[in-house]
């Protein structure tokens, strides 16, 4: 069962990386499926699969949807900040500016060089202000 997941997941990321994320989606779906039904999860993969598959849906601007892809990747490795990082982002585009301050200061946290996080929370700081001031 590991090798066929082993490749499941391989092939999901080369679909991927060549922007296929239709098929993409479907084995990323379906590893995902098989390591809930497998005593070996690989909690690295699972992670990297839940954040992928979120990134595919966020493209599809299936915002709630990929938030629940990145809070599974959370869940499976909360020492992996580019979930926190991504689910940020669609926060942050929603409005939720607080949601996304939360979420870009653990990516922080977990890794103080990430320059996208960094920057992405001084913005959110500027736009939670202004949001303030604006009174609503």
């Amino acid at each position: 069962m590991e090798v066929d997941q082993s490749n499941l997941f391989k092939q999901a990321n080369a679909e991927f990386h060549k922007q296929h994320f239709k098929d993409a989606e479907r084995l990323y779906t379906q590893f995902i499926k098989s390591c809930e039904h497998s005593r070996n999860r690989c909690v690295e993969d699972l992670a990297v699969a839940f954040n992928n598959r979120g990134q595919i849906k966020y493209l599809k601007v299936d915002f709630y949807e990929a938030m629940e892809d990145y809070s599974a990747a959370i869940q499976t490795k909360n020492n992996f900040e580019v979930p926190y990082y991504n689910r940020g982002l669609i926060r942050y585009r929603l409005g939720f500016f607080e949601d996304a301050e939360t979420d870009f200061k653990k990516a922080l946290e977990l890794n103080p060089s990430f320059k996208d996080a960094e920057l992405s929370l001084k913005q959110t700081l500027i736009d939670k202000e202004q949001k303030l001031k604006r009174g609503y």
